[in-house]
C-alpha cells in the first residue's frame, strides 16, 4: 500500500469517527439533574435516559453495584444492608455498606458503613428507599463515612 493511499484510508476513517461521534451527541437527550431528581421528567426518552441516576436504577440497568472513588482515593463498591430496629415508629432501617477493593481490584481489602439513609414500615420499603437515593447521595455518605472513621483513628 502506498503512503498517499495509507494517508487517504486514515483520514477518512477519522472524518467517520468524527460524524459518527457527533451523530451519538445528537440522540442524548439533555438531562435537567433537578428535572430528574424531583422525578419532573417530560418523555419516555429522558426518562430512560435517567434511569441510572439513583443506585436501584444503576444496579437495574447495569446488573452490577455502582463502583466509587472515595475521598481516600481507594476504589469502593456499595450495597444496601437493612436491619430491625426494635422502635415502633420506624422498625427497619436501611445503611449502604461500602466495601473497599484493592487498587488491582483482586480482593476487599476493608469495608466501612453510612450511617441510616432511610427508614420503613417494613424490610422491602426501607430497602427501596435507599435504592431510591441519588448516585450523588450514595458517593455523599461515601466520603462521609470515610471521614468518620479518619476521625475516629486519630482520637
Amino acid at each position: 500500500m502506498k503512503q498517499d493511499d495509507a494517508d487517504e484510508l486514515l483520514d477518512a476513517l477519522e472524518r467517520r469517527a468524527i460524524e459518527h461521534a457527533a451523530q451519538a451527541d445528537d440522540e442524548e437527550p439533555e438531562l435537567k439533574l433537578l428535572d430528574v431528581l424531583t422525578g419532573e421528567i417530560a418523555s419516555d426518552q429522558e426518562a430512560s435516559a435517567a434511569r441510572d441516576i439513583t443506585l436501584g436504577g444503576y444496579i437495574a440497568e447495569h446488573n452490577r453495584v455502582p463502583a466509587f472513588e472515595g475521598a481516600d482515593g481507594q476504589p469502593y463498591t456499595v450495597d444496601v444492608d437493612v436491619e430491625e430496629t426494635g422502635e415502633p415508629d420506624r422498625p427497619f432501617v436501611a445503611f449502604l455498606v461500602f466495601l473497599r477493593w484493592a487498587q488491582t481490584g483482586a480482593g476487599i481489602m476493608d469495608h466501612i458503613e453510612s450511617g441510616d439513609v432511610a427508614t420503613g414500615a417494613t424490610e422491602e420499603a426501607a430497602r427501596q428507599a435507599a435504592l431510591d437515593l441519588s448516585l450523588y447521595e450514595v458517593k455523599a455518605e461515601l466520603d462521609a463515612a470515610i471521614e468518620r472513621r479518619r476521625t475516629e483513628h486519630e482520637e
